[in-house]
């Protein structure tokens, strides 16, 4: 009897032990084969990717220049009644539409005030500049001689000049017939600035 009870719990241990190496041995296939499906998966696809070059972007340019630089209207020696005229080219010398507005200082170093004396008129293009017969953008004294606003934005007396376009603008500067012996010997020298930004998203 205790011999066959002995064998009995042998059998019993090796039927436990064997029942652990089966489940051992079946969660390691069973890993095995999902490890193996998610490879098999991975792999088993089709891919593609396109890249899309080339996008490239370049800013344009707002650029004015006029002609010519300097000296528009010169007289060494003007009398009283005197008129003296010059024209000046306005050039969008850009890539896109402008607008564009002009500012001037005046010397007064003598303090005979002649800059308040002088009066100019501008005037567009018509028939000639010498005819004078255009459009006057601008008429008072050359001291404070201005058209447009070069704030930014559009604002009154601003004038536009598409890309590559250019404006012939006419000037005449004049000393009054009535012009007393107090400005004798007087002299002044202005500066014209034109000033010009974008129409562009710039209402």
């Amino acid at each position: 009897m205790e011999h066959d009870e002995g064998a009995w719990a042998t059998d019993a241990r090796d039927e436990r032990c064997s029942r652990r190496r089966r489940r051992l041995l079946a969660l390691l296939l069973a890993s095995s084969l999902a490890t193996l499906g998610t490879a098999a998966f991975s792999l088993a696809i089709f891919t593609d990717s396109q890249a899309v070059g080339g996008n490239a972007f370049t800013t344009g340019t707002i650029d004015i220049s006029v002609a010519p630089a300097s000296a528009v209207l010169t007289s060494a020696a003007m009398m009283p009644g005197d008129t003296v005229s010059g024209s000046l080219v306005v050039t969008n010398a850009g890539t896109a539409q402008l607008r564009y507005s002009m500012t001037s200082s005046s010397t007064n170093a003598d303090g005979k005030g002649l800059r308040d004396q002088l009066g100019l008129t501008i005037k567009t293009l018509g028939t000639s500049c010498a005819a004078f017969d255009g459009t006057t953008i601008y008429t008072g004294a050359l001291g404070s001689a201005a058209f447009g606003d070069p704030s930014q934005g559009g604002q009154a007396g601003d004038r536009t000049l598409a890309a590559g376009a250019s404006a012939t603008l006419c000037f005449q500067a004049a000393l009054p017939l009535a012009t007393g012996n107090g400005y004798q010997n007087a002299t002044t020298t202005t500066t014209f600035t034109f000033d010009a930004e974008q129409t562009a998203n710039n209402p």
